[in-house]
């Protein structure tokens, strides 16, 4: 009899050939924006006054003038019903990280029985979905269920289709009928203010002109693709997005040929459908390429204001595994789907610019001179030493977990890797209170007179890094891949500015009184102080391989915290310091609020992961296994009736280390499975996540490794999981 899985398997192997069409070839920048209401649709749609108002709010200088309201929302009915939209949502980004949306028509009644589109400013502007159905944290009870969604437009509407639909999205933040902030986006846009507060204020001292600083984002986004036909016949990527359970497949990631090689082509079919869907959405895709692990891939964008960056890459998201479900593919985008090869991240490249166009981690030829820039890194080393918890705290998650650590995943411990030139230049402030840079770059001598001159860079990368400076932005490689880039953003903008502005006070009082303020002047005054911090935070500098033990035992002289597990990273959330650099951002409650969600929602993915766990193992694995010991049984005993009784030795031996796995594997379930009742039922918050983690999770390793024996023994036909290398290599 085929089983579900070998149908499958010959269907995932009729796709892999079946690509004879070919696509519609396309110009990106001709379908650019084309699902976007851009400034260039405003200028044609709208009177010049309403135009310039409303791209000035695009643009973060002023807020919409309520008179314009509703011709703004005319104009993007209009132009959204031209696109074929019939409904209107406000898009938002509720706690729960995932964006969330409520779709209601443009119809309106017309006359008793007829109705007509109709689209208001004040429905732009404010909408009112159920506040009490989202994780809260105790800011809303069930019975407090009035929220609020306000439109922001510095994150322009857009159509979404789906389900043969199109929908008017307008892009929105959401908080309570108190005011108590719901989402992830008011946070990170107040983290931005508070940025460029802080960025402003040292650009006035260096007397570099400025109206505006705004940190910037280009997100790496990692994934894997598997077929979707073989997915569905795995509950647990179905439920978690990952493998509970799988033994290795004979060839991994060792070859490392992988990584950079030749896109299949039915992978890169999808990776060119979602690019053109992620263009008309102004998402500016930029690098596709595979990855280290086999199925898995990256695509990475240019950069942009980081409020929008975030927006594009949960829409980029949505985008991926839309198009990889009409290509009968599964786009997954946990931290670790697979055991023991790489997991995903979301590598977040952060920097900060000015309204004129400067990059403030630009360190130019000679950095020693560039005061804002000196100032400004060491703000920034000042900030991470002092907040590695936070940090660690900001890009936690139970699928995280799984990830960091291990298998070129940065490690859990938070340090930065600035490069040999930014070392040398700090070192030699630390001890001669000097430096002179290197008058230019380095040309590479090849041996090959035929290759044009190829310059070194100021420094090398260090993919081990969790924070590793890349030239003239820092690289935050600890994001994980399926995560809301928000909290993390929102963090390193908050104890940057708060490190910066506690800087600038003592720059200021310095400074006092000085009447000449330019570099050469302001430089020896100051170095000594700078020179005071570069030793303070040098312990947070780490050039070499973050892998290593030997790393993990410096850190721990060093006193840099290594929290594992982020539960008890989440802790760093109450202290003093964070509420400190969170002024302003997030008050009291709201901090002690996502502290509360992130706890119950670490401990309510440990509690879905186990039971699916149990699902498996008790009614595939087991049935299974089960089946197999009466066939081998069956077979030695026949065996024995028709040849001998003896001579069966290793056949008896394998039917034995089976019976001894059935049986170890159902002792071991049923004490998970009264485990985890027992937690279940008396435990909640972070009590109920740390029993489950310390107790109960442990036994379910050991599950697995049985589960994983027992496949590798048992008959290929019989195994009802499709395998890791039919999941891996079969697309």
């Amino acid at each position: 009899m085929t089983t579900a899985r070998f149908k499958a398997l010959e269907t995932t192997g009729e796709r892999s050939f079946n690509l004879t069409d070919s696509p519609k070839a396309y110009v990106p920048s001709d379908c650019f924006g084309k699902s976007v209401f851009t400034k260039s649709i405003i200028k044609k749609m709208l009177p010049k006054p309403i135009a310039e108002n409303l791209m000035a709010a695009m643009d973060g200088i002023s807020k919409i003038d309520e008179r314009y309201a509703d011709k703004i929302a005319e104009a993007m009915k209009k132009w959204a019903m031209g696109l074929g939209a019939t409904h209107f949502c406000h898009w938002f980004q509720p706690l729960t990280g995932a964006p969330a949306e409520k779709h209601d028509s443009f119809i309106e009644w017309d006359t008793k029985d007829s109705v007509i589109e109709k689209f208001s400013g004040k429905q732009l502007i404010q909408g009112e979905p159920d506040a009490s159905s989202f994780p809260s944290g105790g800011l809303r009870t069930t019975f407090e269920a009035r929220g609020y969604t306000g439109w922001d437009p510095t994150s322009p509407a857009f159509v979404w289709k789906g389900g043969d639909g199109v929908t008017l999205c307008i892009p929105s933040v959401f908080f309570s009928w108190t005011g108590a902030v719901l989402d992830a986006k008011i946070p990170l846009l107040r983290s931005d203010k508070k940025i460029s507060d802080a960025c402003l204020r040292l650009l006035k001292f260096t007397g570099i002109p400025a109206s505006l600083v705004y940190s910037t984002v280009g997100m790496e986004q990692e994934y894997f693709v598997i077929d979707k036909a073989l997915r569905n016949l795995r509950p647990d990527l179905l439920l978690l997005g990952r493998t509970v359970v799988g033994a290795p497949s004979p060839k991994g990631q060792e070859l490392q040929d992988h990584y950079f090689g030749s896109v299949k082509n039915r992978i890169l079919r999808f990776m060119r459908d979602f690019e053109v869907a992620a263009f008309e959405l102004s998402i500016p895709v930029k690098t596709r390429h595979n990855e280290v692990a086999p199925a898995q891939h990256e695509v990475a964008p240019v950069f942009e204001k980081a409020s929008i960056a975030i927006d594009h890459n949960l829409l980029l998201m949505e985008v991926m595994k839309q198009v990889a479900n009409k290509h009968n593919l599964s786009c997954l985008l946990h931290e670790k789907p697979f055991h023991n090869i790489n997991g995903s991240g979301k590598h977040c490249n952060w920097s900060l610019a000015t309204d004129t166009g400067i990059n403030l981690l630009d360190p130019t030829e000679t950095p020693e001179n560039t005061l804002h820039f000196l100032i400004l890194l060491v703000a920034i080393l000042k900030a991470i030493h002092e907040n590695g918890a936070l940090l660690r705290a900001s890009i936690g998650s139970l699928s995280n977990d799984f990830r960091l650590g291990g298998h070129e995943a940065p490690p859990a411990i938070m340090s930065v890797y600035l490069g040999e030139a930014l070392e040398k230049l700090l070192d030699n402030i630390a001890e001669k209170g000097t430096h002179k840079s290197k008058s230019s770059k380095e040309i590479y001598n090849l041996g090959l007179h035929i290759i044009p001159d190829l310059k070194q860079d100021n420094t090398d990368r260090n993919r081990t890094s969790p924070f590793a400076f890349t030239g003239n932005k820092f690289e935050f490689r600890a994001v994980g891949s399926s995560a809301n880039s928000s909290f993390p953003i929102m963090t390193l903008n908050a104890i940057v500015a708060q490190s910066l502005n506690e800087l600038m006070d003592e720059i200021e009082k310095l400074a006092k009184g000085q009447k000449k303020k330019d570099p050469a002047t302001l430089l020896p005054l100051i170095m000594p102080l700078l020179k005071k911090h570069i030793v303070q935070t040098k312990g947070i500098r780490f050039g070499g391989d973050n892998y290593s033990h030997e790393w993990v035992e410096e850190a721990k002289k060093r006193g840099l915290p290594n929290l594992k597990k982020s539960l008890y990273a989440f802790e760093s959330l109450n202290s003093p310091s964070t509420k400190k650099a969170f002024d302003g951002i997030l008050h009291k409650e709201e901090l002690k609020s996502r502290y509360e969600i992130l706890t119950e929602t670490y401990g309510h993915t440990l509690n879905i992961e186990i039971k699916t766990l149990l699902d498996i193992f008790n009614t595939m694995v087991i049935p299974t296994a089960i089946k197999y010991q009466g066939v081998l049984a069956d077979s030695i005993s026949e065996m024995m009736d028709l040849v001998s009784e003896k001579g069966f030795t290793k056949q008896k031996e394998l039917l034995k280390s089976i019976a001894h796995l059935i049986e170890e594997g159902l002792t071991l379930s049923e004490k998970i499975a009264d485990l985890r009742s027992k937690i279940d039922s008396k435990k909640t918050g972070f009590e109920k996540a740390k029993d489950l983690l310390e107790q109960v999770f442990p036994e379910c390793l050991k599950l697995r490794q049985i589960s994983d024996q027992l496949e590798e023994k048992i008959d290929d036909s019989l195994w009802p999981l499709p395998k890791y290398r039919e999941l891996l290599y079969i697309v």
